[in-house]
């Protein structure tokens, strides 16, 4: 359903988003794309006023969408490619009252995030948080396994603390209400853009180009190249590979401080550095198996976007990915060993029929994640934050969306 929402508060003024993030724009991951996304569909679609409170850095990854406000923070210890925000000062708090917002939206658990929770509740605003990373998965990866329970209940106190949590999957969404949190859990899948990844990208001349054999199949990484994405995984099921015999054909796409180290262990492979747009999706198309060992990941948005390019997908048995891929239908979910990665792999570089048969799956499972049907469900959920508030206080949006189900048309008119 696409239906647009003119909301006011009071005949006014349009509805007036706060939205807290750790890394809006300074850094590219999948989790500032899909928030950029959201705050441009909100500003074209509901007319809303959105601003955004970030840490900021000296050379930003892409323009924001959106008006940024940059918030105090520090770089990440062994991870300067990350800063931490330093909490909510108070002329950060002062921007925040003077901006007077409908609804605050955090996404991430960090200082600021905890803080804004605390002035919405000071407020008087409905709170809706997104999950996009659950931390403690990544403190195996840097010797701090222990500390995983800790920082698990400290997740589940935060999102509990909040009157709606988007969960990327049901799986998640289901472990957030089997801990008996006072919260509303709602889903927030990701989309996909068909224009820009399909398989009419795939170039032979690309392929070429970059040295690769074009009758033999080539396996793909792509992603930030940090530890906890399963880079070590990766690395060893090649390797294994490379021992029975198969001489694979690797590509890496994408950038990040562990960048070194993957390329020491993966000498024959073609690393092209960070891509973007249709460079990217170029990249992606040209390649055959897309191998995806990371078990950190809450949605994979890297997963449907090789989907959408008709890739063969072998991935990590996880529940982000059975979110998205059925085992022997349209992927191979492996346990997350070398050995089983490796096997799968060795299995689809000798069985093209098999290869194209699961790509084609995989691109047909890809048509269901459409960004506009993504996004309205955020603006949904607003919808139903807000009508829990006073009428005379409280933007109209829910009011419009039950107008918009009803009627197409009057999705168009201004609120009452």
């Amino acid at each position: 359903m696409d239906f647009r929402i003119s909301a006011h508060v009071d005949g006014a003024r349009p509805p007036r988003i706060a939205l807290f993030s750790g890394n809006y724009n300074y850094t590219l991951d999948g989790a500032n794309k899909s928030l950029n996304r959201l705050v441009r569909h909100l500003e074209s679609t509901v007319g809303a006023q959105v601003r955004v409170y970030s840490p900021t850095g000296p050379n930003p990854a892409f323009e924001p969408a959106g008006e940024l406000v940059s918030a105090p923070s520090v770089k990440i210890p062994f991870r300067g490619d990350y800063r931490l925000a330093l909490g909510l000062p108070s002329f950060l708090r002062r921007d925040i009252q003077a901006f007077k917002p409908d609804l605050i939206h955090l996404s991430a658990p960090d200082l600021l995030g905890s803080a804004a929770l605390r002035l919405g509740r000071s407020l008087n605003v409905p709170v809706v948080a997104s999950l996009h990373t659950l931390f403690d998965t990544y403190l195996d990866y840097y010797g701090l396994g222990r500390l995983r329970p800790l920082v698990r209940r400290q997740l589940w106190k935060f999102y509990g603390a909040c009157d709606y949590v988007l969960a990327p999957t049901e799986a998640i969404g289901d472990e957030l209400k089997a801990q008996n949190l006072s919260t509303r859990v709602r889903t927030w899948a990701r989309g996909v853009d068909p224009e820009l990844f399909n398989p009419a990208r795939r170039s032979q001349a690309w392929r070429i180009r970059h040295g690769f054999d074009p009758k033999r199949p080539v396996i793909v990484f792509l992603g930030r190249i940090v530890m906890e994405k399963g880079l070590a995984a990766f690395a060893d099921s090649i390797r294994q590979l490379e021992t029975a015999g198969h001489a694979p054909q690797v590509l890496v796409i994408g950038d990040g401080p562990a960048r070194a180290w993957f390329e020491e262990r993966l000498p024959g492979a073609v690393f092209t550095g960070f891509l973007s747009g249709e460079a990217l999706a170029t990249a992606l198309a040209s390649g055959d198996i897309f191998l995806n060992p990371s078990t950190t990941e809450t949605f994979g948005n890297v997963n449907l976007e090789a989907m959408a390019c008709g890739l063969a997908m072998v991935c990590a048995d996880a529940p982000n990915t059975r979110a998205l891929l059925r085992h022997g239908h349209n992927a191979r979910l492996c346990v997350d060993q070398p050995a089983a990665y490796a096997e799968a792999l060795g299995e689809l570089i000798l069985a093209p029929d098999t290869r194209l048969s699961l790509g084609a799956e995989a691109l047909e499972r890809s048509a269901a994640y459409r960004w506009t049907e993504i996004l309205n469900q955020v603006v949904e959920v607003y919808a139903e934050a807000l009508s829990a508030r006073p009428v005379a206080a409280a933007p109209r949006i829910a009011a419009r969306r039950h107008e918009a189900m009803a009627d197409p048309q009057a999705a168009s008119l201004p609120a009452l």
